[in-house]
């Protein structure tokens, strides 16, 4: 198999190498199913962990994946391995991977008083916490120029970060 992303779709962009075919549907949502079934993998993004280290003494950092229960577990063990010991709330929501994050992201906010940041690289994602909550900073993270290329920029973010170290400075910006 190879990818080739024409869109920041997988549906399509997952092809055969012998006849270039791609994949159906079905055979894609198993290929992600396997991928989060083995999450223990897991390399962490250049600078996340020192930039979630620094944020930590000042802020609450909660993670919300779009995991189910079952694979929150490994989840949650990659990222002790790498130092990442922050709460996991497992995003099931019946959607899978795309599971719409927005009434997590309100529920969260709510329960947490202060002022709240929200981080993802899917516009879908931070649409649906700009609607369903409009107080929360919005923040656009890809590292990868490719996949910033294929996203554009035509959708709202407060920050649009290259990488880690953008994101944190905004918030430190905004917290202190």
């Amino acid at each position: 198999l190879s990818l080739d992303l024409p869109s920041y779709r997988l549906e399509g962009a997952i092809r055969r190498n012998d006849d270039k075919s791609a994949l159906l549907h079905v055979e894609c949502m198993a290929l992600v199913e396997e991928f989060r079934a083995d999450l223990d993998c897991l390399q962490a993004v250049e600078g996340a962990c020192e930039a979630l280290a620094e944020l930590a003494r000042h802020a609450s950092i909660v993670v919300l994946s779009n995991v189910n229960h079952a694979q929150a577990v490994a989840r949650m063990r990659n990222f002790k391995a790498l130092g990442i010991d922050y709460p996991l709330i497992a995003n099931d929501s019946g959607g899978g991977y795309l599971a719409d994050k927005g009434q997590a992201v309100k529920a969260l906010a709510a329960h947490a008083r202060a002022k709240t940041f929200f981080i993802d690289d899917i516009p879908v994602n931070l649409a649906a916490v700009a609607k369903d909550a409009p107080h929360v900073s919005l923040i656009h993270l890809v590292e990868s120029e490719p996949l910033r290329q294929l996203l554009g920029s035509d959708f709202h973010a407060h920050c649009y970060a290259r990488n880690w170290h953008q994101a944190k400075e905004f918030i430190l910006q905004e917290l202190l």
